[in-house]
């Protein structure tokens, strides 16, 4: 996990347009994430493939930020929670360094018929880190849409 883990000790303090709490690994500790109000202006929606295990099919599906998206080949329901083009992590705070591509990872839940498959991040440059494990799909952010 070292790997995506982009320390910028040098950066300011980034301003708390939009915070999103989320239940850490830890119980006693609290994840945030932060999100500029830039980050925010700048990309509006991500690329997903979608694999298909049983028939070795690939799809890529357009899902815009905050909005669920129906998987038209399966009973699968993709929403896309935040975006962070640099992501970081320091302490409690997950983040973005810049507003450049260099780790672009977004917080995803997929669910199926309703039911929770997935709830974490998908990196595009560390796509098998928390890797999402269904029986017939895969998943992986291959791109992102600037507004």
């Amino acid at each position: 996990m070292a790997g995506i883990l982009n320390v910028c000790p040098a950066r300011a303090e980034i301003p708390p347009d939009v915070v999103q709490t989320l239940p850490s690994h830890s119980r006693s500790l609290e994840k945030k994430i932060v999100v500029s109000h830039e980050v925010l202006q700048r990309w509006k929606a991500v690329k997903i493939a979608v694999i298909d295990k049983v028939r070795g099919t690939e799809n890529i599906y357009v899902v815009h930020i905050g909005a669920p998206y129906l998987i038209p080949i399966s009973k699968l329901t993709i929403m896309v929670e935040a975006f962070l083009p640099a992501f970081t992590m320091e302490g409690t705070i997950i983040t973005s360094s810049s507003n450049e591509l260099w780790n672009p990872a977004a917080k995803v839940t997929i669910t199926e018929n309703g039911t929770l498959v997935f709830h974490g991040w998908l990196f595009t440059k560390f796509p098998n880190t928390h890797a999402v494990t269904h029986p017939k799909f895969g998943f992986s952010l291959i791109g992102i849409v600037p507004r």
